[in-house]
């Protein structure tokens, strides 16, 4: 009987561990979840005398199984400023707060994940013609049609660097605009750069039909403007977070299970002593 209670309660801490120190990619492994299951059989094997104990570590234990071999592998949401995206593994939508709202807390728990806050660098652009009026950009192809804030989700490698761009339109103009971002350090290593001192911007100006702008390629530091093919661009770099969708065992089933347990000690030490 102790030596069962024993590898109960390493089969709850298995468990227990995928929930406190979550997305570890041994949680996946097959010989993990064959072990946890093994040891979770010689554990009822050996309580079973007590029935509601048996029950609460084989419900921890599926919780735990089910996770591993069933679960969704940890992925990245990124989501632009004011927008909801659907995440099935998390129970529900994401919403993403306005720049100016309280930022999105370090981490939470749903009943099978944990959504943790992951920065990630943002463009925020203004963009204005020669008069000083504001213009209206617009990203046909990213995830909100009217944002400003560009969310840098494409690399390509300039002078040897993988660097973050993203695009957006300019419908007032009939341009599209590439923005390229170079990080205070890559910007450095660039000699034309490098007397910025600071994160820099290069933005590449196109007509509606992909045809390059004359003089319509240029660079800005950060929240600085530039004056572009008739056009006033400016790019704030801002930290912005993504969502990281954990998962792990159901919270609920590992309640139920606990509490099983819990019962079903209380009645055998009351059994006992009668």
């Amino acid at each position: 009987m102790r030596s069962a209670g024993l590898l109960a309660v390493l089969v709850v801490l298995a468990v227990v561990l995928e929930v406190v120190v979550p997305g570890r990619a041994v949680y996946h492994a097959g010989w993990y979840n064959v072990g946890l299951a093994a040891l979770a059989v010689w554990a009822i094997a050996g309580v079973r005398r007590a029935p509601l104990v048996a029950f609460g570590v084989g419900a921890i234990a599926f919780a735990g199984i089910a996770s591993g071999l069933l679960g969704p592998d940890t992925r990245t949401v990124i989501g632009a400023p004011g927008t909801s995206v659907r995440a099935d593994e998390a129970g529900g939508t994401l919403v993403f707060p306005s720049l100016h709202a309280q930022p999105i807390g370090a981490w939470r728990y749903t009943v099978t994940a944990l959504l943790r806050s992951v920065p990630r660098t943002v463009l925020a652009i203004e963009v204005f013609d020669q008069r000083g009026a504001h213009l209206t950009i617009t990203q046909p192809t990213g995830s909100a049609f009217l944002s400003p804030v560009l969310l840098m989700e494409n690399t390509q490698t300039i002078a040897g660097l993988m660097l973050p761009y993203d695009t957006f339109a300019v419908p007032a103009a009939h341009r599209i605009v590439k923005a390229v971002l170079f990080s205070a350090a890559q910007a450095a290593s660039i000699p034309a750069l490098s007397m910025i001192h600071g994160a820099v911007v290069l933005f590449d100006l196109e007509d509606e039909t992909g045809a390059s702008i004359p003089h319509g390629i240029g660079v800005a530091p950060d929240g600085k403007a530039v004056l572009l093919g008739g056009l006033r661009l400016r790019a704030r770099v801002l930290s912005y977070p993504a969502i990281e969708v954990v998962s792990i065992p159901d919270l609920a089933v590992v309640a139920a299970g606990f509490l099983a347990i819990f019962i079903g000690l209380l009645l055998t030490r009351r059994r006992m002593a009668g």
